[in-house]
């Protein structure tokens, strides 16, 4: 099928099968699927600007109907997540910006395609190391997971952030935060923001990790929080890629028509999961997204 407004053909029925893999895995993971959704794209051969713009408006739908169902689940920081929506929405203008001036530049498939890259390895990596090893404290030596964090060091990562005492401080009870600087959380949404913006989606591949090691939220709260914030980063980010003509409407409804089912069946099954393993899951699918960016770089893949 071919749609006119990026001008690619792209098969409707491998566009619902993508929308619903993205809907499951990220109602599961929190975050709002672009880490494969946009990949996936791509390597059918859609420019990356239209893969931007148009990820971000199918993972907004997508995500409304999974933040609903955490947020019945009681899995979703509201105070958490307003504060964080004043840096995110910053960020995501930033990186708009950015890729406007990449577009014009005409080179912005090769640096956005290598940006990508180098963040879903580094992700990747580091959340597989951590998770593999708190996984094998708690079985190994039958502790929970807030104890086999501790034992591992990563706790100790958001208290160190939460240690720092610049004005004005504030505490979210919901995450169990007693105390952490305004500032923190701001700086933390700022830079999802911009890589929501510059990359497309929610950017809950950033989000989520900072939620869970800098803020210090437990994983199945941050799952929830992340996704309600990713109805409002890539919401914003749909309207002004929008503006700049990097949207695929027609593409970004067919998704959302596999998406919608599956990410409440992903939001349902993180109620029968630990924390370690959603976070060790997790971990391989940036992988299997910067492969998926470097094949169609090397011109392997394209077209669908």
């Amino acid at each position: 099928m071919f749609f006119p407004i990026s001008g690619v053909h792209i098969s409707p029925f491998y566009l619902g099968i993508v929308g619903f893999i993205v809907g499951v895995l990220g109602g599961f993971f929190g975050v709002g699927g672009s880490f494969i959704a946009g990949p996936l794209m791509f390597a059918a051969g859609m420019p990356m600007n239209f893969v931007i713009g148009t990820d971000s408006a199918h993972i907004t739908g997508k995500s409304i109907v999974a933040a609903r169902r955490h947020r019945a689940f009681g899995h979703v920081d509201l105070r958490l997540a307003a504060f964080m929506l004043i840096g995110t929405t910053l960020g995501v203008e930033s990186g708009a910006q950015i890729v406007q001036a990449l577009k014009a530049s005409k080179s912005i498939d090769a640096v956005i395609g290598i940006i990508y890259i180098i963040i879903s390895i580094v992700i990747g990596a580091f959340v597989a190391y951590e998770s593999f090893k708190t996984l094998r404290r708690v079985r190994a030596e039958r502790m929970t997971e807030l104890e086999a964090r501790h034992a591992v060091g990563f706790v100790g990562i958001a208290q160190r952030f939460q240690a720092i005492k610049i004005p004005p401080m504030i505490a979210f009870p919901a995450s169990g935060i007693p105390s952490i600087s305004l500032w923190v959380i701001l700086v933390g949404a700022y830079i999802s923001g911009v890589f929501s913006g510059l990359l497309g989606g929610g950017a809950g591949y950033i989000r989520l990790p900072t939620l869970i090691y800098v803020f210090g939220v437990p994983t199945h709260l941050a799952v929830g929080t992340d996704l309600l914030e990713v109805v409002f980063s890539s919401g914003y980010a749909t309207l002004t890629h929008g503006f700049k003509g990097n949207v695929d409407i027609m593409i970004a409804l067919v998704m959302h028509t596999g998406a919608a089912v599956g990410a409440q069946i992903g939001a349902m099954a993180t109620r029968h999961v630990g924390g370690p393993k959603i976070r060790l899951a997790f971990s391989v699918l940036p992988i299997i997204g910067a492969l998926l960016v470097a094949l169609r770089l090397l011109g392997l893949v394209g077209g669908v």
